[in-house]
């Protein structure tokens, strides 16, 4: 049980109490041991600063102070009036005090209740940043439900953690720093402490060995980090480079904070997208920060809410010459260009419906409409290259197709299907409709975010998702990456000399454009 030792003048003597020691009780239990009045008591830090009820109880719970100073007023009616400040300090039970004053007040408090002050300091510490983070709240919710997480929040919360320990102290934080989120995590979430452990904590972090999942998952971090400074310069999405044009970019980091705090708020659409211009230099320095990246939703939401942001900056990047060349390029050449290459590829069903489908002069019945059925046909001319003796074999074209465009049901939630995504996957389009060739929505999905798309034209979607990858800096996924490049360099023509492609894109190219 903690004491509180009290000294008053020439006499001394122990208060003990139970439970969270408060403000009032503080002052009645001190009032009633030596019989002064408990509403002349006034309390203060060593900065001299007076303690009011509620900081006294925060300093008390958290001990974030180690002096506290208790004075008696001068007054007619107080002849054993204080001449000087009297002292208080938190001390361990056992522990010695140096008096300097009359009046002395001493908290001494167990080991145990420390503990217990500093573990719930750090649950404080976790519980704030998930609640500030997206699906940070999920991982609470399912705790509270099942007294536990699956591998997937849990995943998910290695990540939101280790991005917010990174953010506050670099990509090496000291052994100190991570067993605090450790400790946190189980002071959270009691039911996820290894009780077969010392600690209970050491599969989150274990200090001899620097093992566990938050040492994992920085150590993905640091790789990132180091790959990204030596990675040369290639063509691509993951290229940091200066924008189109001038724009009357907002130069410094208050401003630009300025203007972010007002598009969270404002829902005049003019201002957002007029506040994201100025903003556009300050956003491409994030999107290609291995730490910072993964914070570019928190900071700017508007992506989720306002179609059109990712044409936006794309046009910023590349000029509006550049972002309109799919649209323009694609109906006119291309299209039928690929579908007289696909001629001459083995004819399985798939592909057969989907010459058919992006030949038809009608409205498709059954599988993709006329435009998402030229863009797979690309796919199969161009599938997915062999990975090496790691990962033996490939994945067919019509497997590859999944990677491009997912499809799910009217009435199915979309935030069910962020949620059932259990790893990270580059951006996809999910369509969503009655049926293939019925579509209503498109979204692009990204980092577990589902992004409008501005129109529900399935070619003016493909459009966007390929925008995507440079806005956001996202590499290709690797199954399409003989896709994307020829889109990147044969119908955007960027990067044409700087990116290296394979030979089988390298000979499309030349079959078409001779």
């Amino acid at each position: 049980m903690p004491a509180v030792r009290v000294k008053y003048r020439d006499r001394q003597k122990y208060i003990c109490y139970e439970g969270q020691l408060t403000f009032t009780s503080f002052l009645d239990c001190v009032a009633k041991k030596f019989d002064i009045p408990a509403l002349d008591l006034k309390v203060y830090d060593d900065s001299n600063t007076e303690v009011d009820e509620e900081v006294f109880e925060f300093l008390v719970t958290r001990q974030v102070l180690g002096v506290l100073e208790v004075r008696l007023p001068q007054g007619p009616n107080l002849n054993d009036s204080l001449s000087s400040p009297a002292s208080s300090s938190f001390a361990s039970s056992t522990g010695d005090m140096e008096v300097d004053s009359d009046d002395t007040i001493m908290l001494q408090h167990s080991p145990a209740t420390r503990k217990k002050a500093e573990d719930t300091r750090l649950a404080h510490m976790i519980e704030d940043i998930l609640k500030n983070k997206p699906g940070g709240q999920r991982i609470m919710d399912e705790y509270a439900r099942t007294k536990g997480i699956t591998d997937t929040r849990r995943r998910d919360m290695m990540k939101i953690l280790v991005a917010h320990m990174t953010s506050e102290h670099g990509t090496s934080p000291s052994r100190r720093v991570k067993e605090d989120y450790a400790k946190g995590i189980i002071a959270l979430f009691p039911y996820l402490a290894d009780p077969s452990s010392k600690l209970g904590y050491e599969h989150y972090y274990n200090a001899e060995d620097a093992s566990g999942y938050l040492s994992w998952r920085l150590k993905f971090v640091q790789k990132e980090a180091l790959e990204g400074r030596k990675k040369t310069r290639t063509g691509g999405p993951k290229i940091d480079r200066d924008p189109f044009s001038e724009v009357n970019w907002l130069t410094t980091e208050d401003l630009c904070r300025e203007a972010i705090a007002l598009m969270k708020h404002t829902t005049d659409e003019a201002i957002v997208k007029e506040k994201m211009k100025q903003t556009f230099t300050y956003r491409q320095k994030m999107v290609h920060d291995p730490v910072k990246s993964s914070e570019i939703f928190t900071a700017f939401p508007r992506f989720l809410d306002i179609a059109g942001m990712i044409e936006q900056d794309f046009s910023l990047l590349f000029g509006d010459a550049t972002s309109a060349k799919f649209l323009e390029k694609w109906p006119t050449f291309y299209k039928q260009k690929v579908l007289e290459q696909s001629r001459g590829l083995t004819q399985t069903g798939d592909l057969q419906d989907l010459v058919q489908n992006a030949g038809s002069t009608t409205e498709v019945e059954n599988g993709w409409d006329r435009d998402m059925s030229s863009v797979l046909v690309l796919v199969h001319l161009l599938p997915p290259s062999p990975q090496g003796r790691k990962r033996p074999g490939k994945l067919s074209a019509r497997q590859a197709s999944d990677h491009l465009v997912k499809f799910i049901k009217t009435g199915t939630s979309v935030q069910g299907h962020l949620d059932g995504i259990t790893e990270s996957l580059q951006p996809y389009l999910l369509a969503v409709g009655t049926q293939l060739s019925v579509i209503q929505k498109y979204f692009i999905v990204i980092d577990k975010h589902a992004i409008p798309c501005k129109s529900p034209d399935s070619l003016a979607c493909v459009d966007e998702l390929f925008k995507a990858h440079f806005v956001f800096g996202a590499s290709y996924n690797q199954n399409l990456e003989n896709m994307y490049n020829f889109m990147q360099t044969s119908i955007y023509e960027i990067d044409v000399g700087t990116t290296k492609v394979t030979p089988r894109v390298a000979e499309l190219r030349a079959r078409i454009q001779h």
